[in-house]
């Protein structure tokens, strides 16, 4: 029960704050936190630990629970991630991370042709197979689920441990397109078909077209996802 009522209240937090129902500069105490949640002194205290650990919060000395501005933040954490794609900031957080996958993942998949050990490489033919099996059969949950360790395994084999650490990045965005409603309950042909064509390449040692096929893959999620965004401001943060 201690650990529900912890996660309960880290996701009271982490919500109201990147919602932006809890702006910068705001003040919190810990017993109108106890109230608010009607939970003890010792899960508030452990929920703004966490809170703390995500840069969302700081405690300052006599003052109570400070909110921190987005600079602060751990963008790059699950968490972080998951409470700013169930918010209205969804369209610029599917933005910036579907930049940061169009930069990052087909490099990923050129480095998996170069350097990824056989086994991995075997592995990614095996889940793209699966994938095209779970799509063509309607099996979206299956699906999700097979695309997300597609991803990661990609990212991994790229034997540079920076990208690896983003598979639980990557995890979420794609889950958050789902539940979103984001994802076709059938994927495109082509769409299944190019994640093969990735798998192949790393396979065959192919690094040229590794890269270009994720590039296929990607230029088609951002197709799929660019309505969320559009026109949305872009945010330039203070150093």
């Amino acid at each position: 029960m201690s650990s529900r009522l912890h996660d309960l209240a880290v996701e009271h937090l982490g919500t109201r704050i990147v919602s932006g129902e809890l702006e910068p500069g705001a003040v919190l105490r810990t017993d109108a936190l106890e109230d608010d949640l009607r939970v003890s002194r010792s899960v508030v205290r452990e929920a703004v630990r966490v809170a703390q650990s995500l840069g969302l919060v700081e405690t300052v000395k006599r003052v109570g629970i400070r909110v921190l501005p987005v600079e602060s933040w751990n963008v790059f954490d699950p968490s972080v991630i998951r409470w700013r794609l169930e918010s209205t900031e969804k369209g610029a957080q599917l933005r910036s991370l579907t930049e940061l996958r169009t930069a990052v993942e087909p490099v990923a998949a050129e480095l998996a042709a170069r350097f990824a050990p056989p086994e991995l490489a075997s592995e990614l033919m095996r889940i793209a197979a699966a994938m095209r099996t779970a799509g063509r059969a309607g099996d979206a949950g299956a699906f999700l689920e097979l695309d997300v360790e597609f991803h990661r395994t990609v990212l991994r084999a790229s034997g540079n441990e920076m990208f690896a650490a983003l598979g639980d990045a990557v995890g979420e965005v794609l889950r958050g397109r789902t539940t979103s409603g984001l994802m076709p309950t059938h994927p495109s042909e082509d769409a299944m078909q190019w994640h093969v064509d990735v798998a192949d390449a790393i396979l065959a040692g192919r690094a040229e077209a590794a890269r270009a096929a994720m590039l296929r893959v990607l230029g088609r999620t951002a197709d799929d996802v660019e309505r969320t965004w559009r026109d949305l401001p872009r945010a330039h943060l203070a150093p």
